[in-house]
């Protein structure tokens, strides 16, 4: 699998939508290809979809140790609603227990730098463990999400993990998104009705007022431009454009 084939994918899947992309992926690739969950409201309709196409299909999720227990809960219910079972990838203990002896568990507020290091060790480094033998890696990124994601495709070449990472959701609306979830019934994380549109660590997340940014609520005492946590990379470079308002 090379950026070529990749190339050939975008071509393939032109003007398809968002469960012909996943048919073609399960199909082309097999267990080869895996949905990367944070059980965001994304993740949970591209879920609701692939257990519609084949309940076997592979998915995976970074449990940092700082979730929401809302995380949890909405884990459970998808599991047990779709008889899925989560492959969850866990950071190392002694990389944890290095980090916090020297820094202190709340680091991440002190500099981007440390947040970045926490975000390393609890995300980036097990998702380097999750993607292993994956030929395609499918999320739930959508352009409108952040100023950092306007560029999004839904074919795309990692060429951090070397391998495809597949979009299917670029495109979408956020009221696309929850339509599909109450059409469906889908699961969701119940910090979304409490007004939190974007949800990770529970030191890193907090509820947004009315008219802010749908990210502003990730990592809120920084700008913008570095609210990324190093799992998205693009010709092997932190995703990011022009910053652009996420509500258009």
């Amino acid at each position: 699998m090379d950026k070529n084939e990749a190339d050939k994918l975008v071509e393939k899947l032109k003007g398809c939508g968002a469960k012909e992309v996943m048919e073609f992926l399960f199909g082309a690739f097999g267990v080869k290809a895996a949905i990367a969950s944070s059980l965001g409201a994304e993740d949970q309709v591209l879920t609701c979809m692939a257990a519609g196409i084949n309940r076997y299909f592979r998915i995976f999720t970074l449990d940092t140790g700082r979730l929401p227990q809302e995380t949890y809960d909405v884990m459970q219910e998808t599991i047990e609603k779709y008889r899925i079972s989560y492959s969850v990838s866990f950071p190392e203990a002694g990389d944890v227990e290095k980090m916090e002896n020297k820094y202190g568990p709340n680091l991440f507020y002190e500099s981007v730098e440390n947040r970045k290091m926490c975000c390393g060790v609890r995300k980036v480094k097990p998702l380097k463990k999750a993607l292993s033998g994956i030929s395609v890696w499918i999320t739930g990124l959508r352009r409108e999400q952040a100023a950092t994601r306007g560029n999004l495709e839904i074919i795309e070449w990692d060429e951090g993990n070397n391998m495809i990472k597949a979009n299917p959701l670029a495109l979408w609306s956020e009221k696309q998104v929850w339509d599909y979830i109450k059409k469906n019934n889908v699961p969701y994380n119940k910090l979304h009705d409490k007004g939190y549109p974007s949800i990770g660590c529970a030191p890193c997340t907090r509820a947004i007022k009315a008219g802010e940014d749908i990210r502003a609520g990730r990592w809120w005492w920084e700008t913008p431009e570095q609210k990324e946590c190093g799992l998205h990379v693009k010709d092997g470079k932190l995703v990011k454009s022009k910053a652009r308002d996420s509500r258009e």
